[in-house]
């Protein structure tokens, strides 16, 4: 039971309303509700002081007004109260604005009711409040709850220069993140340098990301500046920390605990003045087993982690990034627009996509490009992309099978009862492709099937 509280909510849905009033009232709390700003703000000038709320729940998108700005007008007169922010349009800068205007909590609806009972019983516990500030978006989608608890903690993170690493499968969005952190950080105006650990030769790496003095080794006509000194004031984003070289790892834990170094070369010090964000998609913890990866290095970057979801993971927000990345595509490569089919929408929600985000984003640039209609179908799609995933997993003998199966479906004339004669066809034909493969002894037929031997016999006398 959590303990006796009194908690005001705004929101203009009454089903809202009446479902956390209910929820409240029942964990012993006593709360007040309103439909719109104006009538919360002006309960404040009205009820004395002792009967004020110990907590605020403010729905963001009222009628006619907008839930931040009466956050914002309620914090400026008492910037003590905790407000929870409820939304069932949460993105990156509406998170980010939720935050950095001063919400204890930022809530996507629709919401469970036990993670409503332990954010109050947090917020009105708890009396750190959140940072202020306001700076714009970079435009990460998804309403799935995977994505919405990243968006949380980018927004927790929105004032800070705290060391992050940043976890995904290829292709999840890590970089888009690493962006979002540093647009969203007080180091917004400086630089955001990014450099990939796995694309530049071993020999080569050191000098890119400290760099060197005219005459350091050979070749080295002129001076050159590195990605720390770059980065200075700003972000140096290590994309794929886990193919750094033991090395180098040796090299970047002393620049990390000492804030200085010298380039190749050099002999004047130089202050590392970056936040430092990482990124990987391999289970650097087993590096660490292994001895492939320092563990000192490791917990010194891990202060903060962040896990980007696969796309298979947050399959809600496919029809979202479809209709963006077509939309950019036409844009990008000065087409017609174009939109999904909801056959095509449901296709693609089914997929696995291994390559996560980015593939999405390529498939749909060629489909904006190739598809010849304005409203893409699934028989647009290359034909990888027509049956379920994962198809890497699949022989190329099976793909034969079920192209073939997908076109007979297309150009079938009948219109109903196609499940009991497919599976007729099915059962039969695989009955006869394996006797005749065991030179017609059925036993042994069965056997290979995993099937009774009257099982064998009645799907070769199937009739269709």
């Amino acid at each position: 039971m959590l303990s006796k509280k009194h908690i005001w909510v705004i929101d203009d849905d009454p089903g809202i309303r009446y479902v956390l009033e209910e929820y409240l009232q029942s964990q012993g709390m006593q709360v007040v509700a309103f439909s719109n700003g104006g009538d919360l703000l002006e309960a404040f000038e009205s009820v004395p002081t002792t009967e004020f709320p110990d907590l605020v729940m403010a729905d963001i998108r009222l009628n006619g007004e907008n839930g931040l700005d009466v956050m914002k007008a309620l914090r400026q007169k008492h910037p003590s109260l905790p407000v929870i922010i409820m939304t069932a349009y949460s993105d990156l800068k509406t998170a980010v604005g939720a935050f950095q205007g001063g919400a204890f909590e930022f809530l996507a609806k629709p919401f469970d009711l036990d993670e409503v009972g332990r954010l109050v019983e947090k917020a009105t516990l708890d009396e750190e409040k959140a940072p202020t500030a306001d700076d714009p978006s970079i435009g990460l989608i998804g309403q799935s709850s995977a994505f919405q608890e990243l968006i949380r903690m980018l927004g927790r993170l929105s004032k800070t220069d705290i060391p992050v690493l940043i976890t995904g499968e290829t292709g999840s969005g890590k970089e888009l993140v690493a962006r979002a952190l540093h647009q969203h950080s007080p180091r917004a105006s400086g630089p955001f340098v990014a450099i990939n650990m796995a694309a530049i030769p071993d020999d080569l790496l050191e000098s890119e990301l400290f760099g060197h003095e005219r005459g350091a080794f050979t070749g080295a006509d002129e001076k050159r500046i590195g990605r720390f000194e770059q980065a200075a004031n700003g972000t140096l984003f290590l994309d794929e920390i886990g193919d750094m070289p033991l090395r180098l790892q040796t090299r970047l834990l002393r620049v990390l605990a000492e804030g200085e170094y010298y380039r190749l070369g050099g002999r004047d010090l130089i202050q590392a003045k970056a936040r430092i964000i990482t990124a990987t998609n391999q289970h650097l913890e087993t590096q660490v087993q292994e001895g492939q990866f320092r563990s000192d290095l490791y917990h010194r970057l891990k202060v903060i982690a962040l896990n980007v979801p696969a796309l298979r993971e947050r399959r809600e927000d496919i029809p979202q990034l479809i209709h963006h990345f077509l939309d950019l595509a036409s844009e990008e490569f000065k087409v017609a627009k174009k939109t999904a089919a909801p056959a095509l929408i449901q296709h693609l929600s089914r997929l696995d996509w291994p390559g996560n985000v980015r593939e999405l984003k390529n498939l749909c640039q060629s489909l904006a490009v190739l598809a010849p209609a304005q409203v893409i179908q699934p028989d647009d799609l290359p034909v990888e992309y027509r049956i379920n995933q994962p198809l890497a997993d699949r022989p190329k003998t099976e793909l034969d099978w079920l192209m073939g199966l997908r076109r007979a479906l297309e150009t079938d004339t009948h219109t109903e009862d196609l499940f009991e004669r497919y599976k007729a066809v099915f059962e039969q034909t695989l009955a006869q492709t394996m006797v005749a493969e065991c030179g017609g002894n059925q036993s042994k037929a069965a056997r290979r099937l995993g099937i009774s031997r009257n099982t064998l016999a009645r799907f070769l006398n199937n009739s269709h």
